[in-house]
């Protein structure tokens, strides 16, 4: 057991960002609704309440009983959880006049105080609040004010109880990484021991203890999730673990070859199955996007379901979960969130398949695999790869697919992202990829008329997927790849540049 921080997640859009942040002092660190806290033990140094839709002002606010933290452990309430932590301990909070929301900078910074050390006059924060902090209760004092706010952050008398009106976790406040130091490293005491080196040693070390001789299956799809789990369970079990790659036909260019060399280069034990005619019947004649992701989705279970049934005695199923879809599982929203798309992999196996699921990435957020992945030497080539969608250039296709379709995205996309690396711009993008339009244009062609597809170029930056901006790559960068495309890729003849955010738009078009 490490030392760990506890979260307790009130349903803001921005909670993980705590943890990350936390988890970047190499502090572990658990984020649980606040309607499902879990034991305080020993090994548990502090207690942060998040923000939160919600108004303290609200009926139906989630009002946990949090002086049952207070008098245990180092308390840090954050937005609404400084709101109702201060309301707990005989503060007042009132509606706002105006609601504040955005940049503010910090004013009568108490340098001296725990909580603000390192912490400068003027440093810019991020508000997004409709209630203030009139007061935190009879023994609390003013640590930190903004020109708006005389209570942007607060401590209850000298115990170890703060509360900060502004977002720390988010990029926008500038010293937010700093306070959340200084709570977690000072005021809690942890060490800052959970490495990438320390949770490879102790995973491999659980892994043995679990699964002792028994057979593992494993999906690989090419991405550094399944390829980190891989390389976790192949040092456990060795030649126990069984991985198999299937070929969908909506991959990337020649990527089932070089994908599969790779992992064999990485002493994985890989079978490849081809099974595109198989998803290409599936798919024929669907052009709904929904359709299509299920059709992928049933074809690819049904193959994964063939294969492993050659593995015998096989008893569990390796997975590449990681922790925002733990988290997001047990959601404090208390309801489904709509559904916006629906996803395949191998979680969506069925009953029948009698595995039990063995997942070794179920702690770790999307960066931390990639820290552990270097931690045990997998390429860069794999750990820097840009997000795929399971089902590939399916849903990059808009309309029925059809064998031209998939070779003209495949050269379109080769074209792009081949550009991407070779102008150092591949790892400045969080992903990128290109998309066929059931569109048609006019066209001239030395002095013949074209009647040819449409594809748009998409590459946007985020941290999480869960928003993202479109990348402000160089004109003449987009002007060269426009033009390489349509003198190389027979049956286009136009190119456009998607320069959509998220929201209101999706990354992937489908």
């Amino acid at each position: 057991m490490h030392q760990t921080i506890i979260i307790l997640d009130f349903g803001s859009q921005v909670t993980q960002l705590i943890a990350r942040r936390i988890r970047e002092l190499n502090v572990y660190c658990e984020i649980h609704p606040w309607n499902k806290a879990p034991e305080i033990t020993e090994y548990v140094k502090g207690v942060i309440l998040s923000g939160s839709p919600f108004s303290v002002k609200e009926e139906n606010a989630p009002k946990p009983n949090v002086r049952e933290y207070t008098s245990v452990r180092p308390l840090l309430g954050i937005c609404y959880g400084a709101q109702l932590l201060a309301e707990s301990l005989g503060g007042e909070v009132m509606r706002s006049t105006h609601r504040e929301y955005g940049r503010a900078h910090l004013s009568k910074v108490e340098g001296s105080n725990a909580l603000m050390r390192n912490i400068s006059e003027g440093s810019q924060v991020w508000m997004s609040h409709g209630d203030t902090i009139k007061s935190a209760g009879p023994n609390a004092r003013v640590i930190c004010s903004t020109g708006d706010i005389e209570y942007a952050g607060y401590q209850l008398g000298e115990e170890k109880i703060y509360g900060v009106q502004f977002h720390p976790e988010v990029y926008h406040s500038i010293d937010g990484k700093q306070l959340l130091s200084n709570f977690v490293l000072d005021i809690c005491g942890c060490e800052g021991d959970w490495t990438p080196n320390q949770f490879v040693e102790e995973t491999v070390e659980d892994l043995r203890n679990q699964l002792g001789n028994d057979k593992v299956i494993l999906g690989l799809s090419g991405g550094v999730d399944s390829s980190v789990a891989a390389m976790l369970l192949h040092k456990a079990i060795g030649s126990n673990l069984h991985c198999i790659f299937v070929d969908n036909g909506l991959l990337r260019k020649n990527e089932f070859n070089d994908v599969l060399h790779s992992y064999r280069d990485m002493g994985l034990q890989v079978k490849g199955v081809d099974a595109s005619s198989r998803f290409y019947k599936a798919l024929e004649g669907l052009s709904d996007p929904e359709a299509k992701r299920k059709a992928i989705g049933k074809t690819f279970i049904d193959v994964f379901d063939e294969e492993s049934k050659q593995i015998e005695n096989a008893q569990w199923l390796g997975q590449g979960t990681i922790y925002p879809d733990v988290i997001e599982s047990v959601s404090a929203s208390g309801g489904p969130s709509q559904t916006i798309k629906s996803h395949h992999n191998v979680g969506g196996l069925p009953d029948y398949m009698k595995l039990k699921v063995v997942e070794p990435l179920r702690l770790l957020f999307k960066d931390e695999v990639r820290r552990v992945g270097r931690s045990m030497g997998i390429k860069e080539s794999i750990l820097e790869r840009h997000p795929f969608p399971g089902p590939g250039l399916g849903i990059r296709i808009l309309g029925d697919i059809t064998l031209e379709k998939v070779r003209i995205l495949q050269e379109v996309d080769a074209i792009w992202i081949d550009a991407l690396k070779s102008n150092n711009l591949y790892t400045e993008v969080w992903q990128a990829g290109a998309i066929l339009l059931p569109v048609k244009s006019v066209g001239v062609m030395g002095d013949e008329r074209t009647y040819e597809n449409t594809v748009a170029l998409r590459a946007v930056n985020s941290t999480d997927g869960m928003t993202a901006d479109w990348s402000r790559l160089p004109h003449e960068f987009l002007a060269k790849v426009s033009n390489d495309i349509i003198n190389k890729v027979k049956g286009v003849n136009r190119v456009v540049y998607d320069i959509s955010s998220k929201p209101p738009a999706t990354i992937e078009w489908e």
